[in-house]
């Protein structure tokens, strides 16, 4: 597999960051040049710059960030969890039940803090579904993990196509656009920011373990690799990384799937390099791909999840093209 030097390699994706958070900052409905946001973010600038940058578009780059950061991770554990390079954030239903809760919410009337409640609420509620039902005799394994994921997504998906046809005309937008995925109400994003870190935390000390394990279960056992608290644990955190995500922003498709996949065409398996750089690389796709949300057709805005989207899909389509190569 390739492998790149680790500092050229973390350089690239922090200058990577650094200038889309500069674009972010700077391009919208009303632009400011790179040198004047950077003044601004230094405590520089007049009034008018510091409202805009610092109020309006500083707390959206570091929401879309934080929630890149948190799909792309995800979507690395999941695909060692479930020993399947199709396997991303939504693949166990964790977003169907966010949806129903978020759109329960929406439903009633209720506001922002209580639509990111209920999709955590949902998120986890479905987790735990999923874990519960996938137990069987010889405990969890990825095959009786993923069916019983998607039979629980399929049926939050009947749930959530019954709460749209019962909705209101005045709900309906709101409720479509969150399913899209959706960071124009995003605020500073403290609590996503600390859950990254801490799975980011959790998961680097047993890079080397997941190395193992993504060559199978009875090789990670025999090189001493304790196979069923690791895919626990991995459960676990791939959850509530997904779940924080979900609520920050709601459905956003295709960056836990194809960020991982673009790093290991770059730097291989080793799980060292990947899962930071699927933060970093996640972080700034998101926070691309919401600065177009935002600004090709400004003043409307796009659902960011419908940008990820067409991105990521021919994007995906190249990389299976070059992987079979």
């Amino acid at each position: 597999m390739p492998r790149v030097a680790a500092l050229p390699f973390f350089g690239s994706l922090l200058v990577l960051v650094a200038l889309s958070f500069v674009v972010a900052l700077a391009w919208g409905s009303v632009p400011l040049s790179p040198r004047l946001v950077i003044a601004t973010l230094f405590g520089g600038g007049d009034e008018f710059s510091r409202t805009v940058v610092l109020e309006l578009r500083l707390p959206r780059a570091l929401a879309a960030f934080a929630t890149g950061g948190l799909l792309a991770l995800a979507g690395a554990l999941m695909q060692v969890l479930l020993r399947n390079p199709l396997a991303d954030p939504y693949i166990l239903g964790v977003s169907g039940g966010a949806a129903v809760f978020a759109l329960g919410a929406i439903m009633l009337g209720l506001g922002g803090l209580w639509i990111g409640a209920g999709a955590f609420a949902g998120a986890l509620t479905s987790t735990f579904a999923v874990f519960a039902l996938a137990h069987g005799r010889g405990g969890w394994t990825p095959t009786r993990l993923l069916l019983t994921g998607v039979v629980v997504a399929a049926g939050w998906g009947a749930v959530i196509s019954l709460m749209l046809a019962l909705g209101s005309d005045g709900s309906l937008r709101s409720m479509l656009f969150w399913l899209m995925g959706d960071l124009s109400h995003a605020t500073l994003p403290t609590g996503g920011l600390a859950v990254l870190a801490l799975g980011i935390a959790l998961a680097m000390p047993f890079a080397r373990s997941l190395n193992i394990l993504a060559r199978g279960e009875l090789q990670a056992g025999a090189l001493g690799v304790a196979v069923r608290p690791l895919n626990i644990g991995l459960y676990v955190v791939a959850s509530l990384l997904t779940a924080s995500a979900v609520t920050m922003a709601g459905a956003i498709g295709f960056v836990g799937l194809v960020v991982p996949h673009m790093l290991r065409l770059v730097t291989g398996t080793d799980h060292r390099r990947l899962l930071p750089g699927a933060v970093l690389l996640g972080g700034a796709l998101l926070i691309t791909a919401d600065t177009l949300a935002r600004s090709v057709l400004a003043p409307q805005q796009l659902p960011v999840g419908v940008v990820t989207a067409l991105i990521g899909v021919p994007l995906f389509l190249y990389l299976l093209h070059r992987a079979r190569q």
